[in-house]
């Protein structure tokens, strides 16, 4: 910890994980607002979904704007602006409050998030941003599994967890304020350091995106459908705020193993692939248990939806990074959010149109576009290999 720039990358690190907390803490706290403040599932739903329409404006300017100002003139407002949405959701908890300090969660981790991501590939470049991915999906996971417990055995179970996510969110900005006064790379920098990405054969703003945008909606569609729609399928038989924390946690769990794992062994980009096909077969599995999912059903497709979104996400991230130009990278980083928070959106969506199309259609469906994109991937991966355009199919070990 004696080295400045290593303390300095572990801090952003910490940033992205106490916004990535501070987002999705909220899962494990559904059920106790239902209970004492007489929600419905739709307004519930709708909460946990409003977030993603805060990130948007977040997602889209912050990365961009960071490219020119740099990272964290953004990402630190953004993440004190998510911990003031906490505060607003501690303070108020009747639908119109709710909706509101979600939103407000959602602007601030659009600004850190997508920035973020893009400082932390700045420091470490590759590394950088498999870390980024790995610290955000801890926040995810770590944040509904510590507030489902507050939420069942503290004192205050409502108040706590909001109090505990405010904490975090301060004490990591006030870190990376602290660790990182030497400025980020500038953009001549970057160019210095990737003298030869710009001039790739196949590299570039739009070759980048074609290649990580289709894996970005299978990111938190495949996270939420398992710790949002199963846990609200299975909430007649197992109520309480334990199951969305364990829910989240197993299913993120899955993902951080996965990066992890794939970080080790140099996978690839056919994980890509493996990512989304993962995704069409978890979708079948959550369409075969229907309204009323068996739990040793429910804990498969935790793991298998986990594994999904710990793929889609690494190998979008990473797709970027080997092939965008980095001066360009925090607004390409803030697209491709855009792209996986979409899928905060489906639980919402799954509920309005069950009534005409059922429990399970909707998702036999998604499962069908998963696979089409899997098969894309893994076509144009292979047509790919003999020119050897795609960069990291050099370096890969699978």
């Amino acid at each position: 910890m004696g080295d400045p720039s290593r303390r300095g990358f572990i801090s952003v690190l910490a940033v992205l994980l106490s916004t990535g907390w501070a987002a999705n803490h909220f899962a494990s706290l559904i059920p106790v607002l239902r209970v004492e403040e007489g929600l419905s599932h739709t307004v519930l739903d709708g909460v946990f979904g409003i977030y993603a329409l805060g990130l948007l404006p977040g997602l889209l300017t912050g990365g961009a704007l960071s490219d020119r100002v740099g990272r964290a003139v953004l990402v630190l407002p953004g993440a004190l602006i998510a911990s003031l949405g906490t505060l607003i959701l501690l303070l108020w908890h009747d639908a119109p409050g709710l909706m509101v300090g979600r939103l407000v969660v959602g602007i601030g981790a659009g600004l850190a998030i997508g920035a973020g991501t893009a400082w932390a590939a700045d420091l470490r470049g590759k590394s950088g941003t498999v870390m980024a991915g790995v610290a955000l999906t801890s926040g995810f996971a770590l944040g509904p599994l510590f507030s489902g417990l507050l939420a069942q055995f503290a004192a205050f179970p409502l108040a706590t967890p909001f109090v505990v996510s405010a904490v975090l969110s301060v004490g990591s900005v006030a870190a990376a304020a602290v660790w990182n006064r030497t400025p980020a790379p500038t953009k001549a920098a970057m160019f210095t350091q990737i003298p030869d990405r710009a001039e790739r054969s196949g590299t570039g703003v739009k070759v980048a995106l074609l290649w990580a945008l289709p894996l970005a909606p299978w990111v938190f569609a495949s996270a939420t459908v398992s710790f949002v729609t199963m846990t609200a399928r299975l909430g007649d038989r197992y109520s309480g705020p334990l199951l969305p924390g364990f829910a989240a946690a197993l299913t993120l769990g899955a993902g951080i193993l996965v990066q992890t794992a794939a970080r080790h062994r140099n996978w690839g980009p056919q994980a890509g692939t493996v990512g989304a096909a993962l995704a069409a077969l978890g979708y079948c599995l959550v369409a075969v248990g229907g309204a009323h999912p068996a739990l040793g059903l429910f804990i498969v497709c935790a793991l298998v939806l986990g594994t999904a979104y710990g793929l889609c996400l690494r190998e979008g991230l990473l797709d970027l990074e080997s092939l965008a130009p980095p001066a360009s990278r925090g607004a390409l980083t803030g697209i491709f959010y855009v792209g996986t928070y979409l899928g905060f959106g489906l639980p919402v969506l799954l509920v309005v149109i069950e009534p005409t199309m059922g429990p399970s259609l909707p998702l036999v469906i998604l499962a069908a576009v998963a696979a089409v994109v899997a098969v894309v991937r893994f076509r144009r991966l292979r047509s790919t290999q003999a020119s050897t355009s795609h960069p990291r199919l050099e370096a890969a070990s699978v």
